[in-house]
């Protein structure tokens, strides 16, 4: 059995852009970080699939076709080029392609549908920050949570909703920011530990990059 390689790895910061729609380039699996997939590009751009750590983005290459949508960084990430043997064909990656565009169709209705709560209850579970926010009031890490999550307009953006609006689904979600500077980097340590989420390793490591901002 033949397997997929990796070549190229590509480091990109929060709302930094990976490709654009039309240009021709290698598949990318997302290793670390979210990745937003969108139609079109700029302020214009409209949010149709995120990409997490295992999936792969771009897979139109595999048929020699140019990206069909544009793709920029969530939240810091890492990625790594992934291309089939000369002598091997795509067809696992294709499969693996399917499946996931399945999975994530239903994440993005769910981040679409309902009230702003719900959607944005559901990214902070892709997100993997869901126990953390369920323990939030209790620890003492709320702004470590808050940290963790991209501007607050992009959120907004992508759960189709105001940004004020967020930010009351938010208040909703979590207890008042702390005063302090101290304990919320202690519980930006505490968080990363603490918390086994499946995604949330990577973006405890980067609560300090990331910002919680309009």
């Amino acid at each position: 059995m033949t397997s997929a390689v990796s070549s190229v790895v590509l480091a990109c910061a929060s709302d930094q852009s990976i490709f654009l729609c039309g240009e021709l380039g290698p598949v990318w699996r997302v290793t670390e970080g979210v990745v937003r997939l969108d139609r079109g590009s700029g302020p214009d751009r409209q949010p149709v699939h995120l990409a997490l750590p295992g999936d792969l983005i771009g897979a139109e290459a595999l048929c020699g076709q140019p990206y069909q949508l544009s793709a920029s960084a969530f939240t810091n990430c890492r990625l790594e080029a992934v291309r089939s043997p000369a002598d091997a064909a795509p067809e696992p990656l294709l499969r693996q392609a399917l499946l996931q565009h399945l999975d994530r169709s239903q994440d993005m209705a769910q981040l679409r549908t309902g009230s702003v709560l719900q959607r944005v209850t559901h990214l902070l579970g892709l997100m993997g920050l869901d126990r953390a926010v369920h323990e939030a009031g209790r620890a003492g890490q709320a702004d470590a949570v808050r940290r963790a999550l991209p501007k607050l307009r992009e959120v907004a953006l992508l759960v189709d909703a105001k940004t004020e609006t967020v930010c009351r689904a938010l208040a909703q979600l979590l207890p008042p920011r702390s005063r302090k500077s101290g304990p919320v980097r202690a519980a930006g340590r505490d968080l990363s530990s603490s918390v086994p989420g499946r995604r949330f390793g990577e973006w405890a490591a980067n609560t300090s990059l990331v910002g919680f901002a309009a």
